[in-house]
C-alpha cells in the first residue's frame, strides 16, 4: 500500500467532514476497526533511526513515536505505532492536523472523535493515548506560534 502524505483535504474542517462521511458507511464497529487498521497501513514510512526515546509519545500504552516539523505557517507530523488500531488513530489525527498552520491546528477541536463514535468505543488506555497524541500536536502548534 502506498504511503499517504498530508493534507488530503484543503482544511481541517473538510478533513473531519470526510472522516465522518467515510465512517458513516460502516454498519458496525467490527467494520470500523478494520477500516482503522487499513488506514494505519497507509501511514508514511517512519525511519527506524527516529524510533528513539526522544520521539516516543508518553501516555500511550502502545509504542508510539511522533515527529513534528515546520513552523507556524505549516506543521507536518510523522508518526507510527506498534499497534494496528493505534496506527489508524494516528492516521486520522494526521489527516486532520498535519500540513496545517499552527493557527488552524489550535482553532480545530477534534470533533471527528465524537462524530464517528470513537469516544464510546475506545478502551480507556487507547483514549488516553489519543488524548496524548492530540495534545502533542497542539503543544507543537503553540510552540511554533511562540517562536514566530
Amino acid at each position: 500500500m502506498s504511503a499517504t502524505h498530508f493534507p488530503l483535504e484543503p482544511t481541517a474542517a473538510a478533513a473531519q467532514a470526510a472522516i465522518a462521511e467515510e465512517f458513516g458507511f460502516f454498519s458496525d464497529w467490527a467494520e470500523r476497526y478494520q477500516y482503522l487498521i487499513d488506514l494505519g497501513h497507509k501511514l508514511a514510512d517512519f525511519p527506524d533511526a527516529l524510533k528513539i526515546d526522544d520521539y516516543r509519545l508518553r501516555g500511550c500504552q502502545s509504542l508510539v513515536w511522533i515527529v513534528g516539523e515546520g513552523d507556524a505557517q505549516r506543521l507536518d507530523f510523522r508518526a507510527v505505532s506498534d499497534s494496528a488500531i493505534v496506527s489508524g488513530l494516528i492516521f486520522l489525527a494526521l489527516r486532520v492536523y498535519s500540513g496545517r498552520s499552527a493557527d488552524e491546528i489550535l482553532a480545530t477541536q477534534p470533533d471527528y472523535v465524537a462524530a464517528i463514535g470513537l469516544a464510546k468505543h475506545l478502551s480507556p488506555t487507547r483514549s488516553n493515548g489519543l488524548a496524548a497524541l492530540l495534545e502533542f500536536i497542539r503543544a507543537r502548534a503553540r510552540a511554533a506560534l511562540a517562536a514566530a
